[in-house]
């Protein structure tokens, strides 16, 4: 990426290669978790998507503050050497506990979406990964055209992390009581009242748009943390790593989808960001319902029911 000097380089580095790289590193890891917990898989994943948060606080500052000084291309490679260690790291201490399932298909299970249970989550989980990452793409952009000076916007970005890294956490600590598809549904329900509550109402109100941020970083981390777990809830453990993939191969349609469309809103309405933030909230309503019937036809629809 560094040495590339035309936009199509930029792309195939960072946004094909970086995508697949990104892929293979995550998903593997999060399944692997499901492999050695169960009683307290929540938790344990919550605790471990942390980190990306972690990384999104410190990854925009050591940018924000060393590039000045010693150029972007530094910065990057300072940003590299972070994830390799981490990655070197993780080679080590990432085992799997049981041998690979080869039942139909080696890598995906489309067949698995023929299960009620597992096609309804993995409707939820496509729903949510469409409408999450829109705010953590526009939200700075919204920020510079709502009036804030370009730093400030920029650090918006560590707010919504800062946020997140709580909201992966304690979310699955809850999740383990209470179920984690009844909390799944309650923060995908508040992350609709504070899209459509906030940030479609801050106009140029500077304090409204940095509480959207944090509170939208703390109530869609489940999104991340609690979403593998959903996928476990309604699969052997045998099968986790293969439906996990499965899951996570469909929804990533949503996520590649989600952005450029809220793009193509956002200049089709003249930089207006009413239509984004409309499309956003909307597609939080869909998870909403997504999420609640998946509950629903995984563990029944009393009130009180733990699922």
């Amino acid at each position: 990426m560094l040495t590339g000097v035309e936009y199509y380089q930029f792309i195939l580095s960072f946004g094909v290669l970086g995508g697949i790289s990104a892929s293979l590193l995550f998903y593997p890891s999060i399944a692997a978790i499901g492999h050695w917990f169960n009683e307290r898989r929540a938790l344990a994943t919550g605790i471990a998507c942390t980190a990306g948060g972690l990384g999104g606080i410190a990854f925009p500052l050591i940018i924000l503050y060393s590039a000045p000084h010693i150029g972007f291309g530094w910065s990057m490679r300072i940003i590299g050497f972070i994830c390799t260690a981490s990655c070197l790291a993780a080679c080590f201490l990432i085992e799997k506990r049981l041998t690979p399932n080869r039942s139909g298909g080696s890598w995906i299970d489309l067949k698995a979406l023929r299960d009620p249970k597992f096609g309804v989550t993995t409707l939820a989980v496509f729903c949510v990964e469409f409408a999450c990452f829109i705010p953590y793409t526009y939200i700075s952009s919204y920020a510079i055209h709502a009036g804030m000076g370009a730093e400030s916007a920029y650090l918006l970005n560590t707010l919504l992390n800062a946020g997140a890294v709580l909201g992966r956490a304690l979310p699955g600590y809850v999740a383990d009581k209470y179920g984690v598809f009844n909390i799944m549904s309650i923060t995908v329900i508040v992350c609709t009242v504070i899209i459509y509550g906030l940030w479609l109402t801050s106009g140029g109100n500077e304090a409204m748009i940095q509480a959207f941020t944090v509170l939208f970083g703390f109530w869609s981390g489940a999104a991340i943390s609690l979403t593998p777990v959903c996928i476990g809830r309604v699969s052997e453990t045998k099968d986790l790593g293969k439906r996990s993939g499965t899951a996570f191969c469909v929804s990533s349609f949503a996520g590649w989808a989600g952005i450029p469309i809220a793009g193509a809103i956002l200049e089709a309405n003249g930089g207006s960001y009413r239509g984004l933030i409309l499309l956003t909230g909307g597609f939080y309503v869909a998870t909403s319902i997504a999420f609640v019937g998946a509950r629903g036809v995984t563990g029944g629809w009393r009130l009180k029911a733990v699922v």
